[in-house]
């Protein structure tokens, strides 16, 4: 099988936006606005703070700035994984928030339904299901982390099903399975670009106002109230919200928490309904193996398959742009991996390559921050959790530059930042060291010294 040309073959866009019936990009910012709030970034984050702070409050005056088009980012360039949990993953939680685990659970499930009843209320045609989210084992060292997982979910009552070799074999069809470990009632799947394109409609529909292709340069105080400058435009508002993300623009605090992590996706053309048998997997659930280093793969309502993750790339000074984007070498990786899982797929090609910059923290999870005294507020940095978590993040940086004291700005996780990540050089020099640890490990099955080490000061790298 020649894994050059089949990728090289894979039209080198994302899939979820690459659609005939795409929304054309919103004007630009053309003249100076005052209003009440302004979201600087045009994704998941920024619409669901302006479409929460519409509903709330009917008749607010809120503008959207979005450098690109709404959704450029990592918006649209995942693998459409809403996921309940908040702190990436149970074990996560209970390691870096452990007095606050069960009210994040709570509010997690919370989330999660009113992001779909949300779905439902503004009729966003986005593929939306609930579904189980199985692990899998594909080594035998993972089957007892995965035993020790289940232990620790029936602790805590979480429904959940541990599955030996043959079962989890029977589940989904691939040789490299040894076991796994399904969650359930933990995940829904949908199409990310579209649930963008709806969010945004809904916000408009309540009276919001989106401008795309405005950068923000700069936020300024003046006069008590924040001037956002993009060109020789501005917006005069009461209160902002940064949602970049992984971009961590203009609020240079954020690179000191968020770096960009590129991650690798693929999508297969339909699979026929042979194919189909072949792999099994007829509840549509949403997979991953149980490594330091992961895939996470997914069937479309298409019957496509999305495959993406296990090569996380890190590029100094927090690098970003399209010149990382098609990483052939990354790309062919995780084809060669796609069909070491699923040897009976050969012949399947790809129809769609892409990559896209991930927002992680030391703790895996969101982090806020505040500024003029609170009249700013900025989240960021979900580690790839951000479809379903985004929703949350911008509740609380709703709560945050409106001075609100509530259940969700007393938690320990939004009042104490993580660990920041060290200043360029040790920076890059630390995640590369890290990358190799891990990849160590996932051949070893044991822990070095080094993350050993990191994990006792709680503080680690991932995507």
């Amino acid at each position: 099988m020649n894994l050059a040309r089949l990728v090289a073959e894979a039209r080198p866009a994302v899939h979820w936006t690459d659609q005939p019936d795409a929304p054309d990009p919103r004007p630009p910012l053309r003249s100076g606005v005052s209003t009440d709030l302004c979201v600087v970034g045009g994704g998941f984050t920024g619409l669901w703070a302006a479409l929460q702070a519409l509903e709330e409050q009917p008749g607010r005056r809120v503008v959207v700035l979005e450098a690109e088009t709404c959704g450029f980012g990592a918006s649209t360039r995942n693998g459409g994984f809403a996921d309940v949990s908040l702190t990436h993953g149970v074990l996560n939680g209970l390691a870096h928030w452990p007095d606050d685990f069960d009210t994040l659970e709570r509010l997690g499930r919370d989330n999660l339904d009113n992001l779909l009843a949300t779905v439902d209320r503004y009729a966003i045609a986005c593929h939306a299901h609930r579904a189980d989210e199985v692990a899998f084992a594909t080594a035998g060292w993972q089957l007892d982390d995965l035993t020790e997982e289940a232990e620790t979910l029936r602790q805590h009552g979480l429904a959940h099903t541990l599955m030996d070799q043959s079962a989890a074999q029977a589940r989904v069809h691939s040789p490299t399975f040894h076991g796994g470990l399904a969650h359930h009632d933990t995940l829904a799947l949908l199409d990310p670009a579209r649930l963008v394109w709806g969010l945004a409609d809904a916000v408009e529909s309540l009276g919001g106002i989106i401008h795309d292709g405005t950068r923000v340069e700069g936020i300024d105080e003046t006069n008590g109230r924040l001037t956002v400058r993009s060109g020789t435009h501005t917006v005069v508002a009461d209160r902002v919200i940064v949602a970049t993300n992984a971009w961590a623009e203009p609020i240079r605090q954020m690179r000191r928490y968020i770096v960009p992590v590129y991650d690798h996706v693929l999508m297969t053309e339909p699979l026929t309904s042979e194919q189909l048998e072949a792999i099994g997997w007829a509840d549509r659930a949403g997979l991953n193996d149980s490594g330091h280093q992961f895939h996470y793969y997914r069937r479309t309502h298409d019957d496509r398959i999305l495959w993406g993750g296990y090569d996380a790339n890190y590029y100094f000074g927090n690098g970003m742009g399209p010149e990382y984007e098609d990483r052939r070498s990354s790309h062919e990786l995780i084809a060669r991996h796609f069909f070491e899982t699923f040897p009976q797929l050969e012949g399947l090609g790809f129809s769609h390559r892409w990559a896209g910059p991930i927002g992680t923290t030391s703790k895996f999870a969101a982090t806020y921050g505040t500024r003029f005294d609170g009249r700013l507020s900025w989240v960021g940095g979900y580690t790839g959790l951000g479809v379903g978590a985004s929703r949350f993040g911008a509740r609380v940086a709703l709560d945050l530059v409106d001075g609100l004291e509530t259940e969700r700005t007393a938690l320990r996780m939004v009042r104490r930042k993580p660990i920041p990540f060290p200043p360029e050089p040790l920076r890059s020099l630390a995640i590369q060291t890290t990358r190799r640890a891990i990849a160590k490990a996932d051949r070893t099955g044991e822990e070095g010294r080094l993350l050993r080490t990191l994990a006792r000061f709680g503080v680690g790298f991932d995507s």
